[in-house]
């Protein structure tokens, strides 16, 4: 079953990767070390699920903005 996150913070280490802490409802934390590049991709993909989860919840498509720019 998923845990729920309450909290999390991301601090560089002193080998120039990071560290991600991730604290759930219940206060366990897990520790994860990651690289620039793997927090990169990270990014990425939460920008791209929270763009198609915008266009699911605002009711756009594609039609509606052709529309508007025309």
């Amino acid at each position: 079953m998923a845990r729920t996150l309450a909290q999390f913070t991301i601090t560089p280490d002193v080998k120039g990767d990071y560290t991600l802490h991730l604290e759930d409802e219940d206060g366990e934390t897990l520790e994860f070390s990651a690289s620039y590049e793997q927090l990169d991709l990270i990014v990425e993909a939460i920008e791209e699920q929270l763009d198609s989860d915008e266009e699911d919840m605002l009711g756009v498509d594609d039609d509606d903005e052709v529309e508007e720019e025309e």
